[in-house]
């Protein structure tokens, strides 16, 4: 997969928000059913001055795993909150250049429009790629919301400046709820069937879990070793 727009990453905090602004008009959230057949889960690890990232497609709903590549890069700027994605995008631009099935969603270790100007990585990526995406995060950017039930499949609203910019949701009975938000493309209501969809009995969805562990494991590897699939779970 290639892009189909592109800008600089290594700016300042004042070119950023420029960037993101720019961006946000960009985002489609009004849009049909999604009933995907593939699901995409991307995450970077950082490590000795590189990031590493990995890019995981699975069927959907069987939850095959059917592809999966990696990629390294220098990193263009130190982690400012809110501003993620220009840390992590440009290596994850790498990896997904790599990828020979087209997955029909990607779910991101992030935020979507869940965030101060709306452009979460989720979104950035799916304005960058146009292509549906869904923000996961393990906690929250912005927002309010009341506790959703302790079963799983429960959740709360999440409000942001008088709207509802996501839901926090149990995947697992008693414990932590995750955060889902929009990323492009898709409607909240089919992310989190989604993400339901993907749990496999665990907090966290399947394509983001694994895309964790193998980013994790690649930066393990000496810098020379590219990973041979399928590494080690």
């Amino acid at each position: 997969m290639k892009p189909v727009l592109t800008h600089p990453f290594d700016v300042s905090i004042k070119e950023a928000k420029v960037i993101q602004e720019k961006l946000r008009e960009g985002v489609v959230l009004d849009v049909d059913r999604l009933i995907p057949e593939t699901v995409a889960g991307v995450d970077v690890a950082f490590g000795g001055g590189r990031a590493y990232a990995a890019f995981v497609i699975f069927s959907y709903p069987k939850m095959e795993l059917l592809e999966e590549t990696s990629a390294a890069a220098e990193i263009p700027c130190p982690y400012v909150p809110g501003f993620l994605s220009f840390r992590e995008i440009p290596v994850i631009i790498e990896v997904m250049r790599k990828t020979k099935v087209k997955p029909d969603v990607i779910i991101c270790d992030g935020q979507g429009v869940a965030h101060p100007r709306g452009m979460g990585i989720a979104s950035h990526i799916g304005v960058l790629f146009n292509r549906p995406t869904i923000g996961c995060a393990k906690s929250r950017l912005v927002g309010e919301y009341a506790e959703p039930q302790l079963e799983k499949g429960s959740r709360a609203p999440l409000w942001y400046k008088g709207r509802v910019v996501g839901y926090v949701l149990r995947t697992r009975t008693k414990v932590k709820p995750v955060f889902i938000s929009q990323g492009n493309l898709i409607s909240l209501e089919d992310a989190v069937e989604i993400i339901m969809g993907c749990t496999k009995g665990r907090r966290i969805p399947e394509p983001v879990r694994i895309a964790d562990i193998r980013s994790k494991e690649f930066k393990r590897l000496p810098r020379d070793c590219p990973p041979t699939y399928p590494l080690k779970l």
